[in-house]
């Protein structure tokens, strides 16, 4: 495809810098407008700057991808109703050795979970509750964060529902989902060894260094263990706002419930304080203000206490749940558990992946007999607005001709036939995924790499489309922008309510460098095609 005009290439490439700019920096001084808005501002520019049609933009929405992220994320807020996060604690927790354990099964946990449910919902359920349990261990959150982003990122790789782009080179390639796994798992799971030990040997002191004996006896017993099992994880959303401030304090308070304020006193305290952003500060301020959030807290559980005594007064028959709710809710788990395995299996049988995940949601929604609304409103709306600003910008700046120019200066030395062809292609992805993020990536050079692939043979085409998936979605852990998973993890962990942490653009780049460069050339050799 040849260059369009010089006026449709300036506008689209600044229409697609808006987005890319946006994306990568929401909060910029001058439209700090946050990265959902930037998605729909850089399409908007597109179709207003006559790139391309509103009719194109609305075609460029892949509902095939927006069908299977709702979908799944829905199964997800069911699972996590069914105490899926109960069973998960007890595994990440049970017989723990320490920090170097826990962030090995950290890994390992969210591998296996973001190839069976894509990477952005493993990540919407799993950052809050990990840094709880961090928090709670009196653990760094940096460590488990980055194990958690980089992990689903490369577990995800080894499915077509893994991850949105995976999803759309399966679409593009009509490679069935038990080819695509066989084909890229042994990759992944390597992969997924490798990267937690360069997690270790990155984080081997910090996660050795002993606890401060003064703080660990202020913190008392930081380990709640209700606090994990009960545990409700919030919507991903793609904004940059900040976790809670010091006039949010009051309505928190005022939210706890006294019995809640009595059996995680200690916690809660600590961390109100570290939300509050004291956590910084000297020990002996840090405990005066930890007294100080005490005594508030006893005043109010007290104030509370008369209420309490009122509802422990009823008769039993009121105060307890009929006799029969609990075998009642052990059936209800156990065919949300069902649901979702029939889900896998229709996967592994080829059925259509978007429609099973819808469908798999409205089974549960029509299983739980209730008001659908509240699960319905943990569904990260936002995430889904911003895929779809990112297609028509994508769409919209491939009509530029400009990625397909450049596709062919580096064509005739990229073919997968020979290991340099690789080893090139790999840096153009890895580059790409991070300039543009890895699902424009994707959508930028799929058809492009699959017809150089296929005039060698069809097995090398089929080949072609595995090393696209895995590299570009290896390439996401480089970089924040690199992945979607990745800055929904940073979002997540900055809006947590208590227990907020701001994992920077740099602290990450300095782990994502290397582990993107070993893992993705490690598993490229390994990569067959069925």
């Amino acid at each position: 495809m040849a260059l369009a005009s010089t006026i449709k290439v300036v506008l689209g490439s600044i229409a697609f810098g808006f987005f890319w700019v946006l994306a990568v920096f929401p909060a910029v001084p001058f439209l700090p407008i946050g990265r959902t808005a930037g998605a729909l501002l850089g399409a908007m520019l597109m179709v207003v700057f006559r790139v391309i049609s509103p009719d194109e933009a609305y075609e460029a929405i892949d509902l095939h991808i927006l069908g299977l992220l709702f979908g799944t994320m829905v199964v997800s807020v069911y699972l996590e109703r069914a105490d899926m996060f109960k069973y998960l604690g007890k595994l990440l927790t049970w017989k723990s050795r320490g920090g170097k354990d826990l962030l090995f099964r950290v890994c390992l946990v969210s591998a296996i979970s973001s190839a069976l449910f894509t990477n952005d919902t493993c990540c919407v359920v799993l950052t809050e509750f990990i840094l709880k349990i961090a928090r709670q261990n009196n653990l760094p959150p940096q460590p488990f964060l980055l194990a958690l982003a980089s992990s689903s990122n490369i577990g995800s790789a080894a499915t077509p529902i893994g991850n949105p782009q995976n999803l759309v080179i399966a679409v593009q390639s009509k490679i069935s989902f038990e080819k695509f796994l066989f084909g890229i798992f042994p990759s992944m799971l390597l992969g997924v060894l490798v990267n937690a030990a360069i997690l270790l040997c990155y984080f081997w002191k910090v996660l050795s260094i002993e606890r401060d004996q003064e703080v660990e006896a202020e913190a008392g017993d930081l380990v709640v263990e209700n606090e994990v099992n009960s545990h409700r994880f919030s919507p991903a959303t793609m904004s940059y706002a900040s976790s809670i401030n010091s006039q949010d304090f009051s309505s928190v308070i005022d939210a706890m419930t006294p019995s809640s304020l009595v059996n995680a006193e200690p916690l809660r305290t600590i961390a109100i304080v570290d939300g509050l952003g004291l956590g910084n500060v000297g020990i002996s301020q840090r405990r005066e203000e930890i007294s100080s959030a005490r005594r508030y807290i006893r005043t109010t559980s007290r104030s509370r206490t008369s209420h309490a005594g009122e509802a422990n007064s009823l008769p039993n028959s009121e105060a307890r749940d009929p006799p029969n709710e609990n075998w009642k809710r052990s059936l209800w788990k156990i065919c949300v558990y069902l649901v979702t395995i029939g889900m896998l299996v229709a996967l592994l049988l080829g059925l259509n992946m978007s429609w099973t995940a819808v469908t798999a949601a409205l089974a549960l929604v029509v299983l739980d007999f209730k008001d659908a609304r509240p699960c319905l409103e943990k569904v990260s709306y936002s995430l889904l607005i911003f895929f779809c600003g990112m297609f028509i910008a994508v769409d919209g700046f491939n009509k530029t001709g400009i990625p397909s120019t450049l596709w062919e200066a580096v064509e005739r030395y990229s073919r997968i036939d020979s290991i340099g062809g690789i080893a090139l292609l790999s840096v153009v992805i890895l580059v790409l995924s991070n300039v543009a993020s890895n699902v424009p990536t994707v959508l930028l050079l799929g058809s492009r790499v699959a017809a150089s692939a296929a005039s060698i043979s069809a097995s090398e085409e089929a080949r072609a489309w595995l090393i696209l998936a895995w590299v570009s979605t290896v390439a996401g852990n480089l970089s924040l922008l690199g992945s979607a998973a990745n800055l929904i993890v940073c979002e997540q962990a900055r809006r947590a309510q208590f227990y907020s942490y701001n994992l920077s653009f740099w602290s990450h780049l300095k782990f994502g460098v290397p582990s993107t460069i070993i893992v993705t050339a490690i598993g490229l050799p390994l990569i067959r095609s069925y």
